[in-house]
């Protein structure tokens, strides 16, 4: 299992604890990861790769996972997630460049 794949399963598998101590915040909170990525004027698609590129520019492994997790799910090429990578980099300088190749990897693990 891969680093990204590791961390996806760490975290899926405290989510129960999460859940049971505070069932109402996590209801809310998928709700609105529901609301949020459902089809609209974005696809799901589109909205996973801004999701992704936020996840970059603020640094998160977890988001990172999850996000590029889904992303290969839908079908997501190395073309679009690089181009978006791009912009997590414009937007988010030299850290972003470190997660930007971190995902890659990620993309890379998930993939196979």
């Amino acid at each position: 299992m891969g680093k990204y794949q590791e961390i996806v399963a760490d975290i899926a598998g405290n989510m129960g604890a999460v859940s049971q101590n505070i069932p109402e915040v996590m209801k809310s909170f998928m709700s609105t990861t529901k609301a949020a990525s459902k089809d609209g004027a974005l696809d799901a698609k589109t909205k996973e790769l801004i999701a992704i590129a936020i996840a970059v520019a603020n640094r998160c492994d977890g988001c990172i996972g999850f996000h590029t997790k889904t992303l290969v799910e839908l079908g997501t090429t190395e073309q679009e997630l690089a181009e978006t990578l791009g912009v997590a980099i414009y937007m988010g300088g030299g850290p972003s460049v470190m997660y930007a190749a971190n995902t890659m990897g990620a993309f890379k693990e998930f993939n196979k």
